[in-house]
């Protein structure tokens, strides 16, 4: 982004205030995404956990913030982005769109190789050789530590994986998809387009082009990794045929598509 800025003439001192921004707003976003698309039923009776990172219920734990939903995330930094647009960088609002979505694309890689760190969001079983056996998915730390009789969860994992002695443990771990990593890698050839489109052509000159091509782009990835990801609730079971991240998904790809036809270069008052 500083580069962008630089080529744009934009002062760079206005790049601390965009970081600022754009890391709470992806935060508040995202954590809201979660509680409201994924699990409003829990959440609705457990108004104090929605920002504080501990449970009340049966009994007082420290959680840290368990739920992050990158649909809520994106509309958050839109918002951020109209607010950072007019009273900072004084240009239009899609101009901002049409840049920040370059490096958000990038972020978005590094997020998803994250939750597969951290076993998060993995897939359905399956028998193919791409499969991965997520353990701390599987077994909860309460659960390992119990097996293993160790006292530290990292601990407790770290056996169940590599000590022979627990090797019935890891056999009950079935094979899922690694989805996270299916994801990651395809937005790598989202960031690289927008990447190319931003400094080889002519797209940016153009408002809200690069920005249609985005949201087409990351959530049309993110429908169809979609169909091996395992089920995380929300609004699937109401409405049926696509899961709760497809749903979340089309709104975005038909904003792209409207912003493809509607794109245009602006006047030159307006910059």
């Amino acid at each position: 982004m500083k580069h962008i800025y630089e080529r744009e003439n934009e002062p760079i001192e206005k790049l601390d205030t965009l970081f600022i921004w754009t890391v709470v707003a992806t935060l508040i976003g995202a954590r809201l995404g979660h509680v409201f698309f994924y699990d409003w039923e829990y959440y609705r009776n457990n108004l104090l956990e929605i920002l504080l990172p501990f449970r009340f219920n049966p009994q007082f734990e420290f959680t840290g913030f368990q739920g992050l939903a990158s649909h809520g995330a994106a509309i958050a930094i839109i918002i951020a982005m109209y607010f950072y647009s007019s009273r900072v960088l004084k240009r239009p609002m899609l101009w901002i769109l049409d840049r920040v979505v370059i490096p958000v694309a990038c972020g978005a890689i590094f997020v998803r190789i994250g939750n597969f760190f951290n076993s998060e969001i993995v897939g359905k079983e399956t028998t193919s050789q791409f499969g991965v056996k997520f353990v701390r998915d599987y077994y909860s730390s309460r659960d390992a530590m119990n097996a293993t009789k160790l006292s530290n969860a990292n601990d407790a994992y770290h056996a169940i994986v590599h000590d022979p002695q627990y090797a019935a443990l890891l056999a009950k771990v079935p094979l899922k998809h690694p989805a996270q990593l299916y994801e990651a890698g395809l937005y790598v050839f989202v960031f690289l387009i927008l990447f190319f489109l931003y400094w080889k052509t002519k797209t940016a000159e153009k408002q809200g082009l690069l920005f249609g091509y985005f949201l087409i782009l990351l959530w049309s990835v993110r429908f169809v990794v979609e169909y091996v990801k395992g089920s995380q609730g929300g609004i699937e079971k109401t409405f049926g045929l696509f899961t709760t991240g497809q749903w979340l998904s089309i709104p975005f790809i038909l904003v792209g598509i409207y912003y493809l036809f509607v794109a245009e270069k602006p006047v030159k008052d307006e910059i």
